[in-house]
């Protein structure tokens, strides 16, 4: 039940019009039903915040490009530091994928899109995704295109400020994280997850970073009222403990694209500077092993090539000629890191 200081706030925020505040104050109650595994008062509110967000009030300072999306609230007070805010107007069509992973980032969109059904029925919607595989190989972007799928703030998970030396700060920290996880849909991002995530007992395990990964550990298997999506991406699935990949309900591998995905990403991102005599039996074997990070920067320095030079589509030596000044500039970091 509410306490007297949350029926204060209910009310204070009612009377200074502060609708925001309301709904914030309402989904902290459910998600401390939740927690005590009311399951049907907290969806009740749940339903209600939902149906409150998106009447005449709300609609009239929703952003007219997004008219259905949920309000951006930028987190205040210690939370700023903590998470960044944003829209995304990214869609899953906008990423070259496989069709493996397309479909299943696809479903997870559906439930989402349909989780009062799921609970109707006692299931809930897919929620919590582990996202693993090479810098620049699309995990961020996918974080993007799911917040723009579903029309929900994005919020990035500042792990640099969550993470400090003090005994048991980090974890406060991150239960402040959570709690807006619980009272604020939308889809959170932990990137570089291996900062908190790693194996328990490796060589360099400390026991702060120990109190850390249990207390995420422990969050993440709350229950959430909000149907947040929280996305975790890593570039070294290895280094993560076993049991926190045991809590996530999809895990989806990325890889360098092959052949085919570099030609498919490549002339979605020139579009009509494409032309039709790319001669990609040249561009092709010059792109492999590198990521679709690099391969949008080709494409980019190859378009503005093209538009300096007066043309309407760039040209097969324009590509070839950014592909190798990529390569240059990947040896050349490279080199340096091997010096050190």
């Amino acid at each position: 039940m509410a306490g007297a200081k949350q029926v204060i706030a209910l009310l204070a925020g009612h009377v200074e019009g502060d609708h925001e505040r309301v709904y914030t104050v309402a989904l902290q109650i459910a998600a401390a039903e939740a927690r005590q595994g009311h399951t049907k008062t907290a969806e009740s509110l749940r339903k209600l915040v939902d149906s409150a967000r998106t009447g005449p009030t709300e609609r009239t300072f929703s952003r007219p490009q997004l008219a259905s999306a949920t309000p951006l609230t930028k987190p205040r007070g210690e939370l700023e530091e903590l998470v960044h805010a944003s829209h995304s107007e990214t869609r899953l069509v906008d990423m070259t994928l496989t069709e493996a992973i397309r479909g299943r980032l696809s479903r997870l969109v559906v439930q989402q899109q349909n989780r009062e059904r799921l609970r109707e029925f006692g299931q809930r919607p897919s929620s919590k995704l582990l996202l693993v595989g090479p810098p620049g190989s699309g995990k961020t972007l996918t974080a993007s295109a799911l917040a723009g799928e579903l029309h929900l703030p994005l919020f990035t998970v500042r792990l640099e400020s969550v993470i400090t030396r003090f005994l048991g700060e980090s974890a406060g920290k991150l239960r402040l994280v959570f709690n807006q996880i619980a009272q604020m849909r939308g889809v959170y991002l932990f990137d570089e997850f291996d900062a908190i995530g790693g194996k328990r007992g490796a060589a360099n395990d400390v026991g702060e970073m120990r109190r850390v990964l249990n207390s995420f550990l422990q969050f993440l298997e709350e229950g959430n009222a909000t149907d947040s999506v929280v996305v975790a991406a890593t570039n070294h699935p290895e280094l993560l403990d076993r049991a926190l990949v045991r809590r996530f309900d999809e895990i989806i591998e990325y890889g360098l694209p092959d052949g085919a995905g570099v030609k498919a990403m490549m002339r979605h991102r020139l579009g009509r500077m494409a032309g039709r005599s790319l001669a990609w039996d040249r561009i092709v074997p010059l792109s492999e092993g590198l990521s679709q990070a690099e391969l949008v920067r080709v494409a980019d320095e190859a378009t503005k090539e093209a538009i300096l030079a007066g043309r309407k589509s760039v040209t097969t030596d324009e590509v070839l000629s950014a592909l190798n000044a990529r390569r240059a500039m990947r040896e050349a970091v490279a080199d340096i890191f091997n010096d050190r």
